[in-house]
């Protein structure tokens, strides 16, 4: 069963852009695509770090959506890890908005 993930990374910014959508591909070929599966790149491009990582002031921001199977993961994470170009990256399950149910008055009761 595939989940929802999103994925934000964090490249050096020395990196230039063709360079990062050459790795972005490698690393998401691990992932099998399934028909109709959601998949989206959001470059936000070079911004600077909130505090110095590895000596690093900036680094160039890649937001990804994606679908993929839990156990299709640690391969994944394993070659972002071992990807020098790479400074940061955070996965999340992505559970979509969910709203937290309101607290409902009981019958019969009024609210004077």
């Amino acid at each position: 069963m595939n989940r929802s993930y999103e994925a934000v990374y964090i490249f050096d910014s020395v990196l230039e852009e063709a360079a990062v959508t050459e790795k972005l591909d490698r690393f998401h070929a691990l992932i099998p695509q399934v028909e109709g599966a959601e998949f989206a790149l959001d470059h936000w491009g070079k911004r600077t770090l909130a505090y110095p990582i590895a000596g690093k002031e900036t680094g160039y921001y890649v937001i990804a959506k994606f679908d993929a199977a839990p156990a299709q993961l640690p391969e994944f994470e394993r070659a972002l890890k071992l990807d020098e170009g790479l400074i940061r990256h955070l996965i999340v399950m992505n559970e979509g908005a969910q709203m937290a149910p309101t607290p409902s008055a009981k019958d019969g009761e009024d609210d004077e």
